[in-house]
Parts: structure tokens; C-alpha cells; sequence
């Protein structure tokens, strides 16, 4: 799956089958099911669960917490707009989940 295929599911009710539990939670994430994603990333170990874990707290605006998870996923902190973090994110991890 690419990230335009990513995006294109959004539209759907539920996230495709077999994603990883990182683009599970991004997923959410972008449908404003803040909740849903961060329970998901919230009990997982990895970077990748690190990363969107990172970026929930910031969109969150708990920096303090994000940076903590930007650490732990081994990834700078972003100062990017959200969308584009998400893309970056979301781009990423479909191309490592192939």
C-alpha cells in the first residue's frame, strides 16, 4: 500500500486489514480518533508505535511527553504542521511494511 492508498481508506469505516499497529494508530489519528490511536500505540513496544506515539502528544500539545517519545523512537522532534508530520510518518512506515 502507498500513502495515496493510505489516504484513500480513510474513507472507510474501519482501517485496512493487516496494517501494522503504528499505521492502525495513524490511521485513527487522522479520522480525529484520538483516543482509539493512542490506546493502540499507548501498550506497544517499537520505534515505529514510538514515533506516532511522539506525534499524538504533540497534537495533543503535551510537548513535554512528545519529546519523551520522539526519544524513544530514535527521531528528531517535528516542527512541522501536523498533515505533514502525519504524511512523513504515514510514508515512512508503508514503505518499512512492504
Amino acid at each position: 500500500m502507498n500513502l495515496s492508498q493510505f489516504k484513500n481508506s480513510l474513507a472507510k469505516p474501519k482501517p485496512p486489514a493487516g496494517l501494522a499497529p503504528a499505521l492502525t494508530a495513524l490511521w485513527w489519528a487522522a479520522k480525529d480518533e484520538w483516543e482509539k490511536a493512542h490506546n493502540i500505540v499507548m501498550d506497544e513496544a517499537g520505534k515505529d508505535c514510538a514515533w506516532v506515539h511522539a506525534y499524538l502528544h504533540r497534537v495533543e500539545g503535551d510537548l513535554d511527553n512528545a519529546r519523551y517519545w520522539y526519544r524513544r523512537a530514535q527521531r528528531p522532534v517535528a516542527s512541522d504542521p501536523f498533515a505533514a508530520e502525519w504524511d512523513a510518518i504515514a510514508e515512512i512506515l508503508l514503505e518499512e511494511h512492504r
